[in-house]
């Protein structure tokens, strides 16, 4: 795959992928809804003979996500986390992984109940990079593994920084983009090495599919990850690929309408007398506002804020919400909110989370695009119905 940079992101959300089926016209390409094709000839095909190993369909999604990260390539999956376990599984053997210590629950499982039989494991704050060059030079990590913004705290890792300490030490680097999206955050021109995303989450955009994706430049790590996904099978279906092709064509203006109520939100919360703290990178109270201000073009959608009390006033506030839907994931047009100690993180054992800081006050917050006065007067009500 060529890179797309000559047009915006807007433009290339649209078009790169989407371009009218040669055969009838269509704006909108068919999916190819077919496990195998038929063959001229023993080995004679028109390029595609499994759908596990390829499909069109899938194949104009990986064009299109490959263009919005600035990438050569793109490995679609069946999910975020199936994206993850083929980066594990392209790792030698008795790697050391170094992973950021606040990262999505499910990310942390993987990590310390499946992929841990295969490498060693070590846990940092990549928010400090004394900490990352002292763990660099201690384990000799052949992958350092980073979410930024993180899950649920919402730190921000200098990624370039980041990076150019990983390649002083000789290590590669994963940055999971999902909370950004392509279109507020590039990590591939930062220095990265790959990039992930839960194509679950903002790139779709209508929590109606669960999918992942892979960005790369390095063609021998494309060609072992498409090997790997052709032997292990976590290909992404011909349906969701579909779904996401449509769902990415309004990437560009959701991104906007998420970025605006969150600002708005967040803003409001950080002077409600019932919220101890807010954490947002938009705001100047946030620990890396100016990193983010350095290597993204906005602010997301996300906001986690820490309510007064504990678990029993964390409860009854997230039942009183009514727009704010009481449900894991994120990115999607409606607003969701979430417990993260209880919900998504709940896999991270207590002490665990207790030192990072996802307490039973912490809520999380995936702000959508519906008219932000309702949601204010949503969380207003809430908060009343609360103290």
């Amino acid at each position: 795959m060529k890179k797309k940079n000559k047009f915006g992101l807007a433009t290339r959300a649209l078009h790169v992928g989407n371009e009218p089926d040669p055969t009838t016209g269509a704006i909108i390409p068919p999916i190819f809804q077919t496990s195998t094709y038929v063959q001229a000839a023993p080995g004679e095909h028109k390029g595609f003979e499994y759908t596990r190993t390829h499909n069109p369909t899938r194949r104009r999604l990986e064009a299109c996500l490959a263009s919005l990260e600035n990438a050569d390539f793109c490995v679609t999956t069946s999910s975020g986390m199936a994206a993850t376990m083929l980066i594990m599984q392209a790792l030698p053997a008795n790697s050391s992984v170094l992973c950021g210590d606040d990262v999505y629950g499910g990310t942390f499982r993987l990590f310390t109940t499946v992929s841990n039989d295969r490498h060693k494991f070590n846990f940092v704050d990549t928010t400090d990079l004394k900490k990352v060059e002292k763990a660099l030079k201690e384990f000799k990590p052949k992958l350092v593994w980073a979410e930024t913004p993180t899950n649920p705290l919402l730190k921000i890792t200098d990624i370039k920084g980041l990076c150019d300490l990983a390649k002083k030490y000789g290590a590669m680097v994963v940055v999971d983009n999902t909370f950004m999206s392509p279109y507020f955050q590039n990590p591939l021109t930062l220095g990265a090495d790959f990039v992930v995303h839960s194509l679950t989450k903002y790139i779709n955009g209508h929590s109606d599919v669960v999918g992942g994706a892979i960005m790369l430049n390095d063609k021998k790590m494309h060609e072992k990850l498409y090997k790997l996904q052709n032997s292990i099978g976590p290909c992404a279906s011909p349906f969701d690929s579909w779904l996401v092709l449509r769902g990415v064509k309004t990437l560009a203006v959701r991104m906007e309408a998420h970025q605006k109520n969150a600002m708005k939100i967040a803003t409001w919360l950080e002077k409600n007398a019932n919220v101890e703290s807010v954490v947002y990178p938009g705001l100047k109270s946030h620990p890396q506002h100016k990193i983010a201000q350095k290597q993204m073009s906005g602010f997301g959608g996300m906001i986690t804020f820490f309510i007064k009390g504990g678990l029993k006033e964390s409860r009854q506030f997230l039942k009183s919400l009514t727009f704010f839907s009481l449900a894991e994931s994120l990115g999607g047009v409606e607003s969701l909110i979430e417990h993260p100690a209880i919900m998504t993180h709940a896999s991270i054992p207590l002490a665990n989370r207790l030192k990072i800081g996802i307490t039973d006050n912490l809520i999380r917050i995936s702000v959508g695009i519906e008219d932000c006065d309702d949601l204010l007067q949503d969380l207003e009500q809430a908060f009343e119905s609360t103290y």
